[in-house]
């Protein structure tokens, strides 16, 4: 009876077989590059440098504009964990904005959201990458924004998961401003872009064991 071992064959062969990842992100309309020309948005861009020679990489955006963390939190799970599965080694993305102001939010009821968020997600073993919500062109509005980005920082780091501030380094960024204020107050191709550059250069390629893209 002829047997054919395919494992032996594809070590004589030197096939390696790929990794399967698949990441879910949630969170607002950025996460979905709404605004964006080229319609990228910060994650697409991303997901284009990620390298793909030793991973199949599949991706699934649930966005739902205008959201802030008590609706993330309420709806993560259920939509998140239909695109989960055994087979693949599952990753979640939470785009975070400053949605709590405008709802009146106090801070500690946002920490204590993205705390639960991420502790289902780790009692799921499913590795978590925040990004952080990115400034305005409003003074005060940034005020709060930069106490609201300290918060869920703390939180995300204490857990051990990866946290990109988007705030800081581009407050005073001019390419920034200016492309927010060509856009109605939101990131164009230009934001979009600077807002790839710090997820690729703060921990994506270590969040998901891979090489740097050259």
């Amino acid at each position: 009876m002829f047997y054919l071992d395919l494992e032996n064959v594809k070590r004589k062969e030197g096939v390696v077989e790929k990794r399967e990842l698949r990441i879910i992100a949630v969170g607002d309309e950025l996460v979905a590059g709404v605004g964006d020309p080229r319609a990228l948005g910060w994650l697409g861009r991303v997901l284009a440098r990620t390298p793909s020679d030793s991973v199949a990489l599949e991706s699934f955006v649930l966005a739902c504009p205008r959201e802030g963390t008590e609706a993330l939190a309420s709806r993560w799970l259920n939509e998140a964990g239909r695109r989960f599965d055994d087979v693949h080694e599952n990753r979640l993305v939470i785009g975070l904005s400053g949605r709590d102001i405008e709802y009146g939010l106090s801070t500690a009821r946002s920490r204590l959201n993205l705390a639960n968020i991420l502790d289902g997600a780790t009692q799921l073993n499913i590795p978590v990458f925040v990004v952080g919500p990115p400034p305005s062109l409003d003074p005060v509005l940034n005020r709060k924004l930069a106490e609201l980005n300290t918060a869920f920082a703390d939180v995300t780091t204490r857990r051990k998961h990866f946290y990109v501030d988007t705030f800081a380094p581009l407050q005073n960024h001019e390419q920034w401003r200016n492309d927010v204020a060509a856009n109605a107050g939101s990131p164009g191709q230009a934001g979009y872009g600077l807002m790839a550059w710090l997820v690729l250069h703060r921990g994506w390629y270590q969040w998901l064991d891979l090489p740097e893209a050259s």
